[in-house]
């Protein structure tokens, strides 16, 4: 089965219809500002094709993590605000999802414009596990869109959710893949069925617990897996049985076999793991701490002792990284390698970035805080093969599940 897409949408005509978005706008404020505007410049090339062809256009967003209740701190207010500076065309906004004032908001939009709907986690059940809660919001959006309405799904961010304005909807209106859908699971095909080899994964951020069941799906499918960031910790303890400081660990991982036999398997298979050799290892969490290089099997033998926390990956291990990066055709990246927000240690994810700017190969970077770092360190994006807007849903496909928001969809 092919499901629909944006440009069978348009061939169809959209002049004067509604057609409701789903588009990912979850982007970190700062101060009540938007901080981070990548998700949003993402999203509004859909949006304005869709203006420009003459229809009405409602957009569903999330932001954070409200408590099913309107909240003052998750308003989409200053998204609207910066989609309208960023837009071609008009955006309004919306102070409410459903109801009567939604819907003269609705009413009062002129063909060619967009309105950005209120946030949808303000109601309890945008995520309810009760379908039938799920299935009533559905029915109250597609009322918005009217008779002649469409559901487009642009927001791959938020398509592992089974969630009323992801997945229900696409029962209530004819649906469409976004464009931005169809490039990331273009994108995520390619990296899970037919990468160019070497094909290297470089895996960062904190938890292993997040990335385990990515790790496990991908040994087979790659040649050399990269490891750094605070996951490091874990699985030096849990595999080498390092001592590690007070850095970041899941104690409840340290015997677990599926981290235990991480190595064991990588041979199996034939895949280069690479572990960082050296770490930064600071006196506290602050930007101004006192921190030196140690090797990776002797994080404690520095003036912190046992106190000494990892905030980085070193030098060595940097260099050690760019290299494998350099003499790959394929490079998928997720997770940063430090606490990159604080200067002093954001050495190690700013190498990783500079070094997939520089090699000929394919270059995926994997959405979420290694697309957020990008542009924090000031990389032009145009240097990247991809940057994902996915985050939890592109890994959720690397592990090999099924998205709901996809399989709504119709997406073979």
């Amino acid at each position: 089965m092919t499901a629909s897409t944006l440009d069978d949408l348009l061939a169809e005509g959209v002049s004067g219809r509604t057609v409701l978005v789903r588009s990912d706008l979850n982007v970190p404020l700062s101060q009540g500002d938007v901080g981070d505007d990548g998700r949003i410049r993402a999203s509004l090339p859909v949006l304005e094709k869709l203006a420009a062809a003459g229809a009405k256009v409602l957009v569903t967003a999330h932001l954070g993590r409200p408590k099913g209740a309107p909240d003052p701190e998750f308003s989409l207010a200053p998204v609207a605000a910066r989609m309208d500076e960023l837009s071609r065309v008009t955006v309004k906004r919306a102070e409410d999802l459903v109801g009567a004032g939604a819907r003269t908001a609705v009413d009062n939009l002129n063909a060619g414009e967009i309105l950005l709907l209120e946030n949808v986690r303000f109601d309890p059940r945008e995520t309810s596990k009760d379908a039938n809660a799920r299935n009533e919001l559905a029915g109250e959006l597609a009322d918005l869109a009217g008779e002649s309405g469409a559901f487009v799904n642009d927001a791959f961010g938020a398509v592992h959710r089974q969630h009323a304005s992801v997945f229900d909807i696409a029962g209530k209106l004819p649906s469409y893949q976004g464009d931005l859908v169809a490039a990331e699971l273009k994108v995520l095909k390619k990296l899970t069925q037919s990468p160019d080899r070497p094909y290297t994964v470089v895996l960062g951020g904190s938890k292993v617990s997040d990335k385990i069941a990515v790790i496990e799906n991908l040994i087979p499918k790659a040649d050399s897996l990269i490891i750094g960031g605070g996951m490091v910790f874990t699985l030096a303890k849990a595999i080498m049985g390092y001592g590690i400081g007070k850095s970041l660990v899941e104690t409840d991982l340290l015997n677990d076999s599926s981290v235990t036999g991480l190595m064991e398997l990588a041979e199996r298979h034939g895949t280069k793991i690479l572990f960082p050799t050296d770490m930064v290892m600071a006196s506290s969490f602050a930007a101004d701490a006192e921190h030196e290089v140690l090797p990776l099997d002797a994080l404690e033998s520095g003036p912190h002792g046992a106190d000494a926390l990892g905030l980085d990956i070193g030098p060595e291990s940097a260099a050690l990284f760019a290299a494998e990066i350099a003499r790959s055709h394929t490079v998928f990246w997720n997770g940063p390698m430090g606490v990159f927000e604080m200067e002093a240690f954001a050495k190690g994810t700013e190498a990783v970035a500079r070094a997939l700017t520089e090699t000929k190969g394919f270059t995926v970077v994997g959405g979420g805080d290694s697309a957020s770092a990008v542009r924090a360190l000031g990389f032009d994006e145009s240097g990247f093969g991809h940057i994902s807007t996915g985050g939890g849903a592109s890994l959720e496909y690397l592990e090999g599940k099924n998205l709901p928001g996809i399989d709504a969809l119709g997406v073979a």
